[in-house]
């Protein structure tokens, strides 16, 4: 009967790393620039970049929730 706790496997420990939700944090805080941009201006290039801005948040965010289901 010497099981371990459902909250001590490999997997739970994973997500708990502080460094994935400080990615995470980064990846929302740029994807919100990219979305202020979005609306802040009219410009052709303003708004190229903008979209950058946020898919580069969006690849963030997605890289950390991958990390903590440990793909």
């Amino acid at each position: 009967m010497d099981q371990k706790p459902k909250y001590h496997t490999e997997s739970m420990q994973r997500a708990n790393q502080p460094s994935i939700y400080q990615l995470m944090v980064v990846g929302i805080v740029v994807s919100m620039i990219g979305v202020f941009l979005r609306f802040a201006g009219d410009s052709m290039i303003l708004s190229i970049v903008s979209w950058v801005i946020l898919f580069v948040g969006a690849f963030i965010c997605c890289k950390a929730v991958f990390k903590i289901l440990g793909s």
